[in-house]
């Protein structure tokens, strides 16, 4: 009989979900298995039953982590002070640049898992609407007309998704270099020198 009567033997919740994310990002939910995530993490079986009801439980905590995280953040990121169009899309390449910020990987398993998971489709749906709402928003407060501010929006939003799913790979200085140029393509406005330099030199320095 399995023991789970200490903390050692059942692990975290965090310890699982991130044992499944792995899993999930590099093999998809259908390798995401309770036993098999005891197994690589050395802990019983039981001790999974501590933390989630059920294998669907701990699938949903990987949904409601991504929801948080790569939707709750850009949104907030969109809210971003700024005093004109061009910083405010800085502000929202911010997150596409901070791996604290937005899971690239989580965000194209969730979006591979979709594609056979209607009920998922739908909160998939969902986010993708959320976020281009909030950047077309984020348009509107500096002006421009709803219809161009939407298409901006979905111009931005399905860019970064191709980008997610063409699993695309640039070199970071490359990738940074190109930014104030796809500023002036999504906003129309080329970015003042000074918004581009704090823009790089907050870059720079988080890669230090």
């Amino acid at each position: 009989m399995e023991k789970t009567n200490t903390p050692r033997q059942r692990g975290s919740e965090d310890i699982w979900l991130d044992a499944a994310y792995d899993v999930l990002t590099e093999s998809g939910v259908e390798a995401v298995k309770i036993m098999s995530l005891a197994e690589q993490l050395g802990l019983t079986r039981t001790g999974f039953y501590w933390h989630f009801k059920d294998r669907e439980a701990l699938l949903e905590a990987m949904i409601s982590r991504w929801e948080e995280k790569n939707t709750g953040n850009l949104i907030a990121r969109t809210e971003a002070y700024a005093e004109s169009i061009s910083e405010a899309m800085f502000n929202v390449f911010d997150f596409w640049l901070d791996d604290a910020l937005f899971d690239a990987r989580l965000d194209l398993a969730i979006r591979n898992w979709a594609r056979n998971d209607s009920n998922l489709q739908v909160r998939l749906d969902k986010a993708d609407k959320q976020r281009c709402e909030a950047v077309t928003a984020m348009f509107r407060r500096f002006g421009f007309s709803k219809i161009r501010a939407e298409v901006r929006s979905m111009t931005v939003i399905y860019t970064q998704i191709g980008y997610i799913s063409m699993q695309i790979t640039e070199s970071w200085k490359h990738r940074i270099a190109r930014m104030p140029a796809y500023i002036e393509v999504f906003t129309g406005h080329t970015p003042p020198k000074s918004e581009t330099e704090r823009f790089e030199a907050r870059h720079r320095s988080a890669r230090l």
